[in-house]
């Protein structure tokens, strides 16, 4: 039987809680489903860049952490082996987990997350998606180093594609790379301090030739090249903090799938990607021979907002030509400019692109408004009307450390706090996840407060008075903490309309959906007005996205099927956002049969919060017993 296989050796200076692992995993070919298995050794190393050493936490000892390959119809178990001093927990960006939230790895909502020295294992179904997504850490922020791409390939091969076959596929991660401990952010984002910034950005885990130590330029990530071939770049923007823009000098790119969900192909030579974003494009290697840079820029909030360092990191693009050998094949170039037996590239400086303004956010906006779906058969089609309607504001507020009243606007007296309709979110204390409190149908679940339809109060929510700290926006800035959800009968249609505000600051807000995509009907700058806008809906073919850009002081009008039961996180993918309380629980309820009911907990594997769990065995017994080393099972 043919088979494909996916061998990867990780071998890493690390501190004495690192592993050095060896990952090896055999997806089978063909129209029949397959079982795909990792293993995952979630453990810390020492890691040099900018002259400096620091401490992150890793999967198997690579930043980014390994790529999981896919194709439609597989089952997946990826076995996670905490050799960390962290709590942990994985999510699997994008994926719909139809009937399965018990797999979804938010901490306390699906699941007691992974203690120190302790194990899990993830089992999920990838169904009726294609396409680009990623996993990450749902701990902190410790997704900034646990991070990787989740990429689902057509059932029967990329033959399949709705457009071209590519001659290369090749994943694109941006990311960035902090000096300060991960955990020491979060704790200081929860205080409301978020003046921190990131040392540099990376593509792929590279820094690039902007950054130096002791003058001597950081390594860039490379792509080689060849004249007339096509390539696939899957973007991730897996950030905390910022929304880029990506472009290659002298080239274009044809996007054709975003969120894993297929676009009409829409041509552009610049791709703008929020946190939590994912983007496919076509790249068509037909430049004249020689090096481009590959550029990623952070856009930015013009003043009177906060502004923090420019963020930009850079690779190469490069061309080889190449002569034939004696057997018809072609010996590549090297991926640092080298010269293979039978290859010349061309080593010489490299063009850059024109990059937008960092303070300019147009592109951004019309890239996402001049997405649509890409018709195909078997697609649901748009829900003609909804049956709820929520009118959501997203900005910040503050919150007195003692009492009702306090001393605001910076004042150390109070907390800055993110807001969805002016309550900020809370965990409540729960003796379990709140999705096993669902399911049981106990008393942990009284502690939910609801997430109300519309905002305490209507203002100019666009307003760029309310950025600075004033009697303008002192009015305005008094909120509250809850443990906020919204429950939905199974099968509701739900409108959304998020509106971002001038509160304190003008950010954009990437809100992600957690078990559903959501259509994107409509976007605006400024104030959205329903007797206006409504006309602008898009119920013909709006993109379809799991992650939805709303506009810095602009809005977004989402439509989604509330249709897979379970407890779903709904928030900013901003970190500083999440962490200071722009979120959400999502409660869909069991529909009437069996088929659209949540199952039990997966009892064997089910972790309890008090640990009473396996703890991390020992790596090569495990391993044995866990079927990692590449048997399969194939699947009818």
């Amino acid at each position: 039987m043919k088979t494909r296989s996916l061998s990867l050796a990780v071998a890493a200076t690390a501190v004495a809680a690192a592993v050095i692992f060896a990952l090896s995993a055999t997806v089978l070919l063909g129209a029949a489903a397959a079982v795909v298995e990792h293993t995952f050794v979630v453990s810390q190393m020492n890691v040099r860049h900018l002259c400096k050493e620091t401490l992150v936490t890793v999967v198997n000892g690579q930043f980014p952490g390994p790529v999981v390959e896919v194709n439609e119809g597989d089952s997946v178990a990826v076995h996670v082996v905490n050799k960390s001093p962290h709590n942990i927990t994985i999510h699997w960006h994008g994926l719909k987990q139809r009937l399965n939230c018990w797999a979804d790895g938010v901490p306390m909502i699906t699941q007691c997350p992974i203690p120190p020295n302790y194990n899990f294992t993830y089992r999920f179904d990838v169904a009726d998606q294609e396409g680009t997504l990623w996993w990450h850490a749902h701990v902190t922020c410790l997704r900034a180093t646990l991070h990787g791409a989740f990429i689902i390939r057509p059932r029967t091969g990329a033959s399949s594609y709705p457009f071209p076959k590519p001659d290369k596929e090749v994943p694109i991660i941006i990311g960035e790379w902090w000096e300060l401990d991960l955990d020491e952010l979060d704790r200081r984002l929860v205080d409301g301090e978020f003046d921190d910034n990131p040392s540099g950005a990376t593509m792929n885990g590279k820094l690039g030739d902007l950054y130096s130590c002791s003058g001597a330029k950081k390594e860039g990530f490379v792509l080689d090249v060849e004249p007339g071939k096509t390539y696939l770049l899957r973007v991730i923007n897996a950030l905390l903090f910022s929304e880029y823009y990506l472009k290659i000098a002298g080239h274009k790119f044809t996007v054709v799938a975003a969120d894993a969900n297929y676009v009409s192909p829409y041509s552009t030579d610049v791709i703008a990607i929020a946190p939590g974003e994912t983007v496919d494009a076509l790249v068509v290697a037909d430049a004249a021979p020689g090096r481009y840079y590959i550029t990623a820029l952070a856009n930015q909030s013009p003043k009177p907002e906060l502004q923090v360092p420019k963020l930009v990191t850079r690779g190469i693009v490069q061309y080889s030509t190449r002569q034939s050998s004696g057997n018809g094949t072609a010996a590549p170039c090297s991926s640092h400019g080298g010269v293979g037996d039978e290859a010349q590239c061309v080593d010489e400086p490299a063009v850059a692109p024109e990059m937008p303004d960092q303070h300019d956010t147009m592109p951004s906006y019309y890239f996402h408004g001049n997405l649509t779906s890409l018709n195909r058969m078997g697609l649901p089609p748009v829900p003609s009307r909804a049956d709820e309607s929520m009118f959501v504001t997203l900005g910040l507020g503050s919150v007195c450390r003692r009492g009702q009243s306090c001393k605001r606007s910076w004042s150390k007296e109070a907390i800055i706090v993110a807001t969805m309709n002016n309550l900020s979110f809370q965990l409540p204390t729960t003796t379990m996840p709140l999705l096993e409190a669902h399911y049981h149908r106990t008393g942990d679940m009284d502690a939910l407060q609801e997430l109300p339809d519309r905002p305490p109060a209507t203002f100019n929510f666009t307003d760029r008075a309310l950025i600075p700290f004033g009697p303008k926006e002192g009015r305005l800035e008094p909120t509250s903490r809850g443990s906020l959800a919204r429950r939905f009968r199974h099968g509701t249609v739900v409108d959304i309309v998020f509106q971002g505000t001038a509160m304190m600051q003008t950010d954009s807000n990437p809100m992600h959906l957690h078990g559903h995509d959501m259509f994107v009907l409509a976007q605006g700058v400024g104030n959205y007005d329903a007797e206006r806008d409504v006309a602008k809906y898009n119920l013909v073919n709006p993109p379809v996205r799991n992650t939805v850009l709303v506009p810095g002081i602009g809005w977004a009008a989402v439509r989604f099927v509330a249709d897979n039961p379970g407890v779903w996180y709904m928030h900013c993918h901003y970190e500083f956002h999440l962490s200071m309380g722009m979120a959400a629980i999502f409660i869909v309820e069991d529909g009437p049969t069996e088929g659209t009911s949540l199952p039990a907990p997966p009892s064997s594997e089910f972790l309890p919060c008090n640990h009473a769990h396996r703890p991390a065995p020992n790596d090569e017994l495990y391993l044995k017993n866990t079927n990692t080393t590449g048997a399969r099972v194939n699947e009818a």
